[in-house]
């Protein structure tokens, strides 16, 4: 099983969502997040004066899947959360070691 987190635009939230249901990603764990990378935040203006915002809105998006789904997710998130500017995101996969369904007790990949 592997763990995906995407950091997104907010506004590419529903593209992305949408894209991965119709791979048969049906459950998801949806954070409004703030961050800042390589750009260091970004520079706005309000009534003429010009302030640095250190800290970007972003969304994540946590899934879990069973690995041979691994590709196909993160080409879908990457098709459809690009923008082609700055700021677009970053995708994490980490290998997780079990998963229990609470309500029925089954775990690893019939927990999902």
């Amino acid at each position: 099983m592997k763990k995906i987190e995407a950091i997104i635009k907010p506004f590419k939230l529903e593209e992305v969502k949408d894209a991965l249901t119709e791979v048969g990603i049906y459950g998801m764990t949806v954070t409004e997040v703030r961050g800042y990378g390589r750009q260091k935040g970004q520079k706005e203006s309000y009534r003429g004066a010009e302030y640095t915002v250190e800290f970007v809105p972003k969304t994540k998006i946590e899934v879990v899947i069973a690995d041979n789904l691994v590709e196909k997710v993160v080409e879908t998130i990457l098709r459809t959360a690009k923008t082609g500017s700055i700021g677009d995101g970053k995708i994490f996969v980490t290998v997780l070691g079990d998963a229990v369904r609470i309500r029925t007790g089954e775990t690893g990949e019939r927990a999902l």
